[in-house]
């Protein structure tokens, strides 16, 4: 039996950063979530729903909620830390 470890493509697939143009930007694929990320400038990126299930996602959640609580700013749900941090935990979510 071999061990699968996802590569760098299917990352790239199960985080997706939303395009800038408005018209494409509002499409979120069946099973996924837009989020808002960001300190100052907020970055939108599109991730599948199993991801509110992993631990350190639901830690982010609390913070969300701690901040904003039930009104996000950006009409969407906004994630308070940047975006580097943010890539890191969704990169561990995947590769477990």
């Amino acid at each position: 039996m071999a061990i699968r470890l996802p590569g760098i493509p299917h990352i790239k697939r199960s985080l997706r950063r939303s395009p800038s143009n408005k018209e494409e930007s509002s499409i979120v694929p069946r099973g996924h979530i837009a989020v808002y990320v960001g300190e100052s400038h907020k970055k939108r990126f599109v991730v599948p729903l199993s991801y509110l299930n992993h631990p350190s996602f639901q830690d982010l959640l609390k913070q969300a909620e701690e901040e904003f609580g039930f009104s996000h700013p950006m009409g969407g749900l906004t994630i308070p830390c940047d975006e580097d941090t943010f890539i890191d935990l969704t990169t561990r979510v995947i590769t477990l």
